[in-house]
């Protein structure tokens, strides 16, 4: 029962670390309805379609196309121009649909190797940007911010520093001084006043030995 409960604990845990990745990246499906193929009006459609958008690392292409129809081939970009598979990176992917991870940021071009598709316009090109942080403007402010309180705090902590110090050590010694004999008297005279408490408990202590000194010899005496 352990086991299963464990299991489903990081099954969940994996699960919501997989859809926050998806959220945050983005799928382009290329062409949109139009899809991976020879467009009516050249490779001006593919080149439209991108102009639009914005492209980033881990986002997602979608090349929609039938198999053994077209393909996708990632190439350099004098392979793009001329439409050959030369310079390319990677295998074809002849299974539609395809998916591609873009992976890296610059720019990526991509062609259909079947007969003259990429002569016709099936090709596309489009800039990757990588995702870029705040960290870099955040750290700026700090380093700026610590450097002026050092600047304005060691004035300040020794003017007072220096006041403090040789006024208590002139002033605080007599004063110490004076208490002493003060608490000194006190301690004088609540002495005879703790005196006089003492007689009358030791003197009860006496009257209660005797009066059980004298009960215990009544006792023995009517035992015996």
């Amino acid at each position: 029962m352990d086991k299963m409960l464990s299991m489903i604990f990081f099954g969940a845990l994996a699960f919501g670390s997989l859809v926050q990745d998806t959220t945050a990246q983005t799928v382009h499906v290329v062409g949109d309805n139009m899809g991976w193929i020879i467009p009516s009006n050249g490779a001006a459609a593919y080149t439209n379609w991108a102009a639009g958008r914005t492209f980033r690392v881990g986002d997602t292409l979608v090349f929609n196309f039938m198999t053994d129809r077209h393909d996708v081939l990632r190439v350099e970009k004098n392979s793009f121009d001329g439409c050959n598979s030369q310079n390319a990176i990677g295998n074809p992917i002849v299974t539609g649909p395809a998916n591609v991870t873009l992976d890296s940021a610059g720019d990526h071009y991509y062609i259909c190797t079947f007969g003259r598709h990429c002569q016709n316009g099936q090709k596309l090109a489009i800039t990757v940007s990588s995702s870029t942080g705040t960290g870099t403007p955040g750290a700026n402010p700090p380093t700026q911010s610590a450097a002026g309180p050092s600047g304005a705090n060691p004035p300040n902590p020794s003017n007072p520093t220096t006041p403090v110090v040789p006024s208590p050590s002139s002033s605080t010694q007599p004063d110490a001084c004076a208490p002493t004999p003060t608490a000194a008297g006190p301690n004088s005279s609540s002495n005879p006043a703790g005196g006089s408490a003492p007689p009358p408990a030791s003197s009860s202590s006496t009257i209660l030995a005797s009066f059980m000194l004298s009960l215990s010899s009544i006792a023995l005496a009517i035992f015996i």
